[in-house]
Order: C-alpha cells, then structure tokens, then sequence
C-alpha cells in the first residue's frame, strides 16, 4: 500500500516556481538531504547562492514547502551550469524537475548565456538528454580533496 502525498503535492496541485526567489538555508538543506541521501547538515545555502550564482529556481506547493530546487552557477559569460536539481520524493514523476531545468534555462538565456552544462549520473541521461534536450559531451572531473589521486604532474596541460 502506498501512502498519499503529502498536503499540497498532490497531481492536481500545480506548484508555484520562482526564478531568484528567496528560500531559507535550512529548508533547501533539508530538501538536498533528502534528494541526495545524506544527513542534514547546517549549509548556508542562502549565502553560497547569493554570491556564486547566476540565479536558482524554486518550486513550493500550495502551502509554500519547498518541493524543488535548481542552482545555475555560471562563468560570468556564455556559460551557465546545473547544479544540484533537487524534486522532493512526494513530487517526483509530475514535471516539476523538467519545469525547473526549463525555466533555468530561460534565467539563463535571459541573462546572455549561450550555453547551459550538465553534469548528470548515467540514469538520468533519459531524463535530460531525451526529455530536455541537452546532448551528451564528453567531461572531465577530478577529486581535489585529499581522498582522490592526485593529478598527474607529467601530463601537459592544455
């Protein structure tokens, strides 16, 4: 038996989305734990968004709970990144994640970006690549705290 949703998440109910709307840290702490399996910490989100960021989305419910969160970081040009797109479990499966990639992608068009990034773990590739329209790239990624290999001081550099 499954359980219902929770009060304002509802299919019929149709969240409320904000391009740079305010949030408490604690509120999108509490959702990223949530989203991304790890303990609630005390992160400023509120802080690292303000001054790193192009702008975020936020998704609320009827009653004002935040349901989704996407961060857009940029290079301060033609490049804007995702990160951290985060959807409740109560919400999942009606949209709200594809609602906040697209009007992410409006913030940062809006604001003279011609290219939006995604990092993405390979299940998701359906989801931004076929449902969003993103197309694979090929990526680099390197560890840069003390737990992974160092860089390869032998390697030339671009």
């Amino acid at each position: 038996m499954t359980s219902p949703p929770s009060p304002g998440t509802g299919p019929d109910v149709s969240p409320v989305y904000g391009w740079r709307a305010p949030f408490l840290s604690a509120e999108a702490e509490a959702l990223h734990a949530e989203g991304f399996g790890h303990p609630v910490g005390e992160h400023d989100w509120w802080a690292r968004f303000t001054a790193h960021s192009l702008g975020w989305v936020c998704a609320r419910d009827r009653e004002g709970t935040l349901i989704g969160l996407v961060n857009v970081a940029w290079d301060g040009g033609e490049h804007a990144f995702l990160l951290d797109t985060v959807v409740a479990r109560a919400a999942r499966g009606r949209g709200v994640g594809r609602e906040l990639v697209r009007r992410a992608a409006e913030g940062a068009r809006a604001a003279g970006c011609g290219w939006l990034h995604v990092d993405h773990e390979p299940g998701l590739g359906a989801f931004y690549d076929a449902s969003l329209g993103f197309r694979p790239t090929e990526a680099g990624l390197v560890r840069l705290d003390r737990t992974g290999p160092a860089p390869d001081a032998r390697r030339p550099g671009p």
